[in-house]
């Protein structure tokens, strides 16, 4: 049953996405399985049981007509946004959002998402009354994911809050023979509306700088991040041979 504060509380998801990219232009229509990648991941977001809204928020006509094509939301932001926060940041204040209304930030390019993840990722919101951020973390079972810098690491405390996010290895093992687990930071992140704003006006940090991870401008500013364990993955779509990955991935 839901609480009061769930029924008043509107959860929506926020799907940024832009068709120009260094690596992959175009990857937002890219197709995968029949469908647009866009397309993918909007339905799979919408099937959440606590999502209020799915929302597409663009600056790209040839993606906006892309959503409205299968039935979907889209808010059109300007171009001069910097980064895929600002976005968001634009998109809530077009819907007019309530400062304790939970904002889901949902990459482009997870086609794979389990609706579950979005469950997962705003029930601390419901327990955690002053909870400003959370995000998701996968226990790796790939090692080659361990190694990879593509394939962020993070490290949390003993109430689930970031502690650290690295693309390198972390914790690293000191002595031979010590096992331990480590986890995946997958890039979905809830926020309260009031927290967006916050977030993105603060300034960039160094070690965001370093790392090129926009979730330790957070930490660096001293705002916790609360990490929610998932036993599911949602492998990202960064190249173009990636699309055969994921294309294998759902046949089997």
């Amino acid at each position: 049953m839901c609480s009061f504060q769930e029924i008043r509380m509107k959860i929506v998801v926020m799907i940024p996405a832009r068709f120009g990219s260094n690596r992959f232009n175009g990857k937002p229509l890219a197709m995968i399985a029949d469908k647009p990648m866009i397309q993918m991941v909007y339905e799979r977001v919408a099937m959440a049981k606590r999502v209020t809204d799915a929302i597409v928020a663009t600056d790209d006509q040839r993606i906006r007509e892309a959503v409205m094509e299968f039935g979907g939301r889209v808010i059109m932001t300007s171009p001069k946004n910097r980064s895929g926060t600002d976005r968001l940041c634009e998109a809530a204040d077009q819907m007019g959002l309530a400062p304790d209304d939970i904002v889901v930030n949902v990459q482009g390019d997870q086609p794979l998402i389990h609706p579950g993840c979005i469950n997962e990722v705003v029930a601390p919101f419901f327990s955690e009354p002053t909870l400003e951020m959370s995000t998701l973390a996968f226990k790796i079972v790939d090692e080659q994911e361990i190694h990879n810098p593509k394939d962020v690491k993070t490290t949390f405390d003993h109430r689930g809050y970031a502690l650290y996010f690295s693309r390198s290895p972390i914790p690293h093992g000191r002595d031979e023979g010590v096992e331990f687990d480590t986890y995946k930071h997958l890039g979905i992140y809830a926020y309260t509306r009031r927290f967006l704003n916050i977030f993105a006006t603060l300034p960039e940090g160094r070690l965001e700088a370093i790392e090129k991870l926009e979730q330790l401008r957070a930490l660096e500013h001293g705002h916790r991040i609360k990490v929610v364990v998932t036993r599911h993955d949602s492998p990202e779509v960064d190249l173009p041979e990636d699309i055969a990955r994921v294309e294998k991935m759902i046949n089997s």
